[in-house]
Formats: structure tokens, sequence, C-alpha cells
């Protein structure tokens, strides 16, 4: 059953005004309507089991589920030219339990606070000539949830594996299996966001103890840059929650699917409808906001240093290195990249699709028992 119908079914509740607040109001009622009859759209019935299925319009808000699979697509095709022929990491700074719920009320302040304070503790340590010694480039996408739509607002960035010389001269690759040490990076990153946190009023309302915690950051070495990209895009367009985990609304209770991040098995969550759309709405991120950034020479204002680089490491395999003995050193092209559902299959018994009709906007509810 999809997260629109959910909000359909409840959008009537005066309790429900509570958790559209003003900053999600508008993707409350945009969601409302987002893929269903009120945009229009087609129908189609399955050949070999004749079951109907509806295709409706999407509303191209970047939280529907609908919208984003397709965004994605078009997002990881544009980033191509920004991929280096090298080994890439993925990094994760993660925002502490303790700062969570002054977050979920300030998120803006806390979001930009995340990029603000993750990037540059990630550069300077990278250029510690102990440690890779060189400029390096980011690229990062905030992502707000946790798999069972918890609120867990952590940033990932894929990140080239090496930097270059302040000259310019020279491309210093970093080690294949780690770029950083995470410890000293998470208490720099954990430093600097107290530092910038101090400047606002809500530093009164934090304990001392976070503090002097450790800060959870975490590094893992993702492959070639195409896989870089497969790694980060579901973290930049995927939506809280995709509409085929959804799997029962009933008794005002909606199911939904999700992955135990220990046991990495499937599990089911069964909440109370009002709870589920105060989990989803809780991750609509405020207007406006940019979620992927760029830094370091990956960043617009950079390009020139971005192109010596990859002159350098093209350089380098030509000259030393045979590109076919180095998976990460391929050519960096993605095609088929972004998994996206076959429109023309039924996806109840496999068999072909054929379109039977249009539909116009604003037309009567749709059976939601047969909403594909």
């Amino acid at each position: 059953m999809p997260t629109y119908s959910v909000s359909m079914a409840h959008s009537t509740e005066q309790s429900l005004g509570a958790v559209c607040s003003l900053l999600t109001s508008r993707p409350c009622g945009i969601l409302s309507t987002a893929v269903t009859l009120a945009l229009g759209g087609h129908v189609y019935v399955c050949e070999d089991c004749n079951q109907s299925h509806y295709q409706y319009h999407s509303c191209q808000n970047r939280h529907c589920p609908k919208c984003m699979n397709d965004r994605a697509e078009i997002w990881l095709q544009k980033q191509t030219d920004l991929l280096l022929p090298t080994h890439y990491f993925l990094i994760t700074f993660t925002l502490p339990d303790e700062l969570r719920d002054l977050a979920r009320s300030n998120q803006k302040l806390f979001y930009d606070l995340l990029f603000k304070t993750s990037s540059p503790a990630l550069q300077e340590l990278a250029a510690d000539p102990r440690k890779v010694g060189g400029a390096i480039g980011l690229m990062g996408g905030l992502h707000t949830w946790a798999r069972d739509l918890a609120f867990h607002p952590h940033v990932h960035y894929i990140v080239p594996g090496g930097g270059i010389s302040e000259d310019q001269s020279k491309w210093i690759p970093s080690s294949k299996r780690f770029f950083v040490h995470v410890k000293p990076l998470s208490r720099l990153f954990r430093a600097k966001f107290r530092d910038e946190l101090k400047k606002n009023q809500l530093f009164d309302f934090v304990l001392p103890k976070v503090w002097q915690k450790d800060w959870v950051v975490n590094s893992k070495p993702v492959g070639n840059g195409e896989h870089a990209l497969k790694s980060l895009a579901p973290y930049v367009y995927r939506v809280a929650l995709s509409n085929k985990r959804i799997t029962r609304l009933e008794n005002d209770q909606v199911t939904f699917e999700y992955e135990d991040s220990n046991t990495h098995k499937s599990r089911f969550m069964t909440p109370p409808a009002f709870s589920f759309i105060h989990r989803f709405l809780q991750h609509v991120l405020p207007k406006g906001f940019i979620k992927v950034r760029y830094f370091g020479f990956l960043s617009p204002t950079h390009k020139h240093t971005f192109n010596q680089a990859k002159s350098l490491l093209l350089a380098l395999i030509t000259l030393t290195l045979n590109p076919l003995e180095d998976p990460s050193l391929s050519p960096y092209t993605v095609k088929d990249s972004y998994e996206k559902p076959d429109l023309f299959i039924c996806p109840n018994c496999g068999g072909p699709l054929r379109w039977l009709k249009a539909i116009n906007r604003g037309s009567s509810a749709p059976p939601l028992c047969k909403t594909s």
C-alpha cells in the first residue's frame, strides 16, 4: 500500500495538523495527491492474469517515492564528468543520539552544520603529510533516516582515493584499504561541530558529556568511481520509504518492511497510521535545502584543480599502468546504474501489461487494492 494512500486516508484527522507543521504541510498536501488520480494517469491490464494496474502521473516533489527513482538515474548520468580513474571511499559522519531531538526541531541549522564541520575536518586531516598529504575532493549527500524510519541524521561522502599536491604538479594516491584513520577524524569533527554550535544559543541546551563521548565516523573502500556513485545515489535520491515496503494498511495501522541493521534480515513494524505518517514526515527537508554538496577540487569553484587532477591521473595510467589490470582504472561510465521498475511487466505474475485507457485529472478515487 503506497505511502500517499496512507496520507489520503488520514489527512482529514485534526491530529495530523500537529504533524504537518509549517515545514512539512506543503509536502504532506502534495504527497496526498502524488501519483493518484488527482494528477491523472493510465490503466494497464495484464494479458496473463487479467488484473488492472494504475500508473499515475508524478508530482516531481523530492519526497515522493515514485518521482525520485527517475531523478536518481538522471543525477547519476550527470555525475560521470566528476569521476576520476582511481579508487574511491565512502565516508560517513553521524550526528550523536544526544543531539537528535535538538536537531529535529532545528533541522536547517543542524543539517548545515553537519556539512560545514565534517567536510573541512576531512580535508584538514587528509592534507596532513602523514596522511594523504594533498588537497582532496568530496561529494556529500545528507541522509536523515534509519531503516525503521527513526530520525538518524548523517552525511555520506564519496571521496577519490588521493589528493593533488600543493603546487598541483603531482597526484598523491592514498592506500586502497583506508583513506584516513577515523578516530582522529571523529575527534576533529566533534571539535569543529562544538565550535560552530557555540555561536548559537542552542549550545546551552547540550549536555557536556556530548563533547566527551566518541562520535561515529565510518570509512570503507567502494571500488572505482562508478561503484562509488552507485553507493551514494540511493542516499541522495531515495526517499525515507519506498511504496513496495508498505505491505498493509488495516484497522488504522500500517505495516512496513525494513532490514535489521544487525542481522540484515527482513523485519516488519506495524505502528498506528498517525505514528507512521509522523515517522515519514520528520524526514521532509526544509524548503530549498541543498542535500547534495561538493567540496575541495570537486567544488564548481575549483574546476581547474579538478581538471589538473584528472590530467595527472590519466598521464599516470598511460605511462606506468595498464588500466585493464586494475578495475579501479577501468572506463568510468555509468550504465544501467540505478535499478528502475519495468512499468510494462505485471508485478503479480510477471506477465506483459497492455495499455487500456488514459485517466483524466481529478477522476474518482482509485481502488487501492489494485494500486501497483
